[in-house]
């Protein structure tokens, strides 16, 4: 049995399992953050850390950092470059794996971080891709962390800014994306993975003292379910003391409101 954890931590823990040894990693911000230190210091301690801000590392920071840019973060990389730079690593196929974010996803891992309400006359706009729509179609696989709920698991996003599979099955093939596509969604109520045969969205785990009901109740269309639908496995006691070391004061996963 584990001691207590917070929902941030279990996310933290489940985005860490996605991560392989002697993978390229695109790391991005917060929890996705945490989760390639925690896999670097456990399971995966070959993985290549790459962040947008120009950062190349081969061994975890010497110290806990919040951001990409923290000073420890700098210190002893393998490589500080520009951006351009970085980016061009995508285009060559070198990622294996990044992280994204975004305020509505659909049941093909289609993500919008542009416009509320469509492009012609939205209700809100969003700050858009940066480099998201970039790490959707060049990464060879990319994995989603959001928060669940209905506004934001829409049946068809109000505007595409990062592709996922498109209308289905063959999109990003008919389209020219060489490579990728999403391969799980980790929310604040479980992990999502894509049917092989369909690309749909499908439950696979939840989190404890969660429903499917539940599940079903916060996506935005008919929800599928895995047949062999289990609980997402919570984090250990080492995993746990390893993401208090990197997030020590508990800024990122002290609080379920930190998401």
């Amino acid at each position: 049995m584990t001691e207590n954890y917070t929902l941030p931590q279990l996310m933290v823990a489940a985005a860490a399992r996605e991560i392989a040894d002697h993978e390229v990693v695109f790391v991005g911000m917060r929890l996705p953050l945490l989760g390639f230190l925690l896999a670097g210091s456990t399971h995966a301690p070959h993985a290549v850390g790459v962040y947008e801000l120009g950062v190349v590392r081969d061994t975890l920071s010497p110290e806990p950092i919040m951001t990409m840019g923290d000073l420890p973060n700098l210190t002893g990389a393998c490589w500080l470059a520009d951006t351009i730079d970085i980016m061009s690593l995508l285009q060559k196929g070198l990622v294996d794996i990044s992280f994204i974010g975004g305020a509505q996803v659909d049941r093909f891992g289609n993500l919008n971080t542009s416009y509320i309400g469509g492009f012609q006359s939205p209700a809100t706009r969003l700050p858009g891709s940066g480099g998201a729509c970039d790490l959707a179609c060049l990464a060879k696989r990319h994995i989603i962390v959001m928060t669940h709920e209905k506004r934001r698991f829409k049946e068809k996003v109000d505007y595409i800014t990062s592709p996922g599979y498109g209308d289905g099955a063959g999109w990003r093939e008919r389209v020219g994306l060489p490579r990728g596509g999403p391969r799980a969604v980790i929310t604040t109520l479980g992990v999502l993975r894509f049917d092989p045969m369909t690309c749909e969205m499908v439950l696979v785990s939840v989190r404890p003292g969660v429903s499917v009901e539940t599940v079903s109740f916060h996506t935005g269309w008919p929800l599928k379910i895995a047949p062999d639908l289990s609980q997402t496995p919570a984090p250990t006691q080492a995993e746990l003391a390893m993401i208090r070391r990197f997030d020590p004061e508990g800024y990122w996963t002290g609080s379920d409101k930190n998401l």
